[in-house]
């Protein structure tokens, strides 16, 4: 039953995804400044949600089966690894950044939350909702991306999004049956993920989020991180 549980609720996180990539396909919003702040907005959104994540489960749960030493070097290797593959994303000058940092987050997220259930805390439920919110706008910020610089179809890259999703029960189990017996290895996936997601968050979402002269994007961060808060009340 547990197993099912987390199939589910990784499935439905992955989900987040596509319908991301839907809400980018069919959002129009005038006039055209209310559509340029709309689309700010979601990315700083995501933001928000993936701090939230950090600040709620990923190091608090993290830090409780490493030493100090090693709560540093997985945290800062996760910083270094996501800077790496965005200086080899920049050399090759792939259309595709947006993809492989959402899926960057979303797999060992998805380990992460396999094991939790498995060690029997609390937070796996709260892991699953915030993965599902950082997927949403990650996915909608993809879409536009690989619309706007490749000649794939909408059809195709919503497709593929929706494949991508099946990614997070493969991620869930394996983190329940094979790494719930080993939580200084899940603890060190959740702090190699949060340093990446904290070097993504002011490399590429903050910048990307700013608009001169607009204040709705702030906000959207903040009600990103509200999400979260709310989350970990109710589930805690």
């Amino acid at each position: 039953m547990l197993l099912l549980e987390i199939l589910l609720l990784t499935l439905f996180a992955g989900l987040s995804m596509p319908l991301g990539a839907l809400i980018a396909r069919v959002e129009r919003i005038r006039p055209r400044w209310l559509e340029h702040e709309f689309r700010h907005s979601v990315i700083a959104f995501g933001g928000g949600a993936l701090l939230s994540a950090v600040a709620l489960v990923l190091v608090p749960d993290g830090i409780e089966h490493l030493s100090t030493q090693a709560v540093l070097y997985w945290f800062l290797l996760g910083g270094l690894t996501f800077m790496l593959i965005d200086v080899l994303l920049n050399l090759f000058k792939t259309s595709a950044s947006q993809l492989i940092a959402m899926l960057s987050d979303f797999i060992p997220e998805s380990i992460a939350l396999g094991a939790t259930f498995a060690l029997g805390g609390s937070n796996g439920l709260l892991l699953a909702l915030l993965i599902g919110l950082q997927n949403l706008p990650e996915g909608f910020n993809a879409f536009r991306e690989l619309r706007h610089s490749s000649h794939y179809s909408a059809n195709r890259i919503i497709i593929t999004f929706a494949l991508m999703a099946l990614l997070g029960p493969i991620a869930g189990v394996i983190g329940y049956v094979w790494l719930s017996a080993y939580p200084s290895v899940v603890a060190a996936i959740m702090l190699f993920a949060a340093g990446g997601i904290l070097y993504s968050v002011f490399q590429d979402i903050a910048p990307q989020a700013k608009l001169t002269r607009h204040w709705g994007p702030p906000m959207g961060a903040v009600f990103g991180f509200a999400s979260g808060i709310v989350g970990h009340m109710l589930t805690t």
